[in-house]
């Protein structure tokens, strides 16, 4: 039951496909055209799609090569990271017009607690659609929001009326909300995780509320507790605007020394991802990459590179990672690699969250959204 639990305000704005958009404003002739952010090159992956290309099956994280099968006339256009961040701190000036409780996940993506905010708003949907107004009248773009009692039901919910929408879920309508959702709706709820309830039987939220506390942690572990509680409206995260996670690290050691930079860049690809899972689950980025290197003497080595802009995606930690390592030639085998990222959003100094903000209210009072 969730009449007992802490009832907050969270809005979750979320940039609509933003590394895109971008492009597209700055550069009126992409306007209406399917273009990929990045994915260029023999190799090159794809960082944001338009909702045009989209259209096609373009997304994120796509080889370019498959997303140009998929759409012969898909536009290549290069990042830009400087410039997103400049865009992402007039966004986040604008959160923190309404609210000190700003918690962000990424360049274009944010929580905000507006339980109690500055301009003595009741309602967290009108709120929320002036947040978005601003955003598209001082910056050009537009975002989607979500609204609810928990930063959870918020995050899934600014996916309901993408692009340019938002959708609220009010307290007394959080179970069936929940109850009706596709399981792959279901943040946490990964393509794996997904096909092993499929098998299971589970495929909404109202499958999954059937099964047992002891059956979801026999069967998915760790993760089973937490699907129990979600489908029930129970998720006590509070909007975080201060964090104390000073760095974070993948690092491997080999069972065989490598000596081939071929090898090199086999593995470090996958430490990539894992950093970039690690940092997705912690909702951090950060701006120095260091790669860690362990001769097959038992010397170590780090090379570091910090750049003007924080940052999460893979496909940028691995490209820096790389230029770190063709730096300078190798002086033996290696037997460990490693990827760091420090210098986090973490640092950033934030107002300290009043005791206002964690204000619990029984669903059963009134409580406009």
């Amino acid at each position: 039951m969730i009449n007992d639990l802490p009832i907050r305000k969270i809005i979750h704005v979320d940039m609509d496909a933003f590394y895109a958009s971008v492009a597209q404003m700055d550069n009126p002739k992409l306007k209406g055209k399917a273009i990929a952010v990045g994915g260029g090159g023999k190799r090159g992956v794809i960082s944001a799609a338009s909702y045009e290309a989209r259209k096609f099956g373009v997304k994120s994280a796509m080889s370019g090569r498959l997303a140009e099968k998929l759409c012969p006339h898909l536009i290549f256009v290069k990042t830009d990271f400087t410039r997103y961040s400049e865009i992402s701190k007039h966004v986040k000036s604008i959160f923190y017009d309404y609210t000190d409780l700003v918690e962000p996940l990424s360049l274009d993506e944010a929580y905000l607690d507006v339980t109690e905010n500055k301009l003595g708003l009741p309602s967290a949907t009108l709120l929320a659609q002036k947040i978005r107004a601003r955003i598209f009248n001082e910056v050009g773009l537009t975002a989607s929001a979500g609204i609810s009692i928990n930063k959870f039901i918020a995050k899934v919910a600014s996916d309901y009326n993408k692009p340019n929408g938002q959708k609220t879920v009010n307290p007394e309508d959080v179970l069936k909300f929940l109850e009706d959702l596709d399981i792959r709706k279901f943040y946490g709820v990964g393509k794996v995780t997904a096909e092993k309830m499929y098998q299971k039987g589970i495929f909404t939220g109202k499958d999954l509320k059937s099964k047992s506390l002891e059956y979801l942690d026999e069967n998915f572990g760790k993760s089973g507790h937490y699907y129990y509680n979600v489908v029930r409206g129970i998720h006590n995260s509070e909007v975080k605007p201060n964090r104390i996670r000073k760095s974070l690290a993948v690092e491997r050691t080999f069972s065989e020394n490598l000596s081939s930079e071929i090898f090199m860049l086999e593995k470090l690809e996958h430490i990539a991802e894992e950093v970039a899972k690690r940092l997705e689950k912690n909702k951090v980025a950060g701006k120095t990459v260091t790669l860690k290197i362990k001769y097959s003497d038992f010397t170590l080595q780090t090379r570091s590179k910090t750049i003007p802009y924080y940052v999460s995606e893979k496909s940028i930690i691995l490209e820096t990672a790389k230029d770190l390592l063709y730096q300078e030639k190798m002086s033996n085998s290696v037997r460990l690699l490693g990827i760091s990222l420090s210098n986090l959003n973490t640092d950033q100094k934030k107002p300290k969250p009043s005791e206002k903000g964690k204000k619990s209210v029984s669903v059963q009072l009134k409580f406009e959204f």
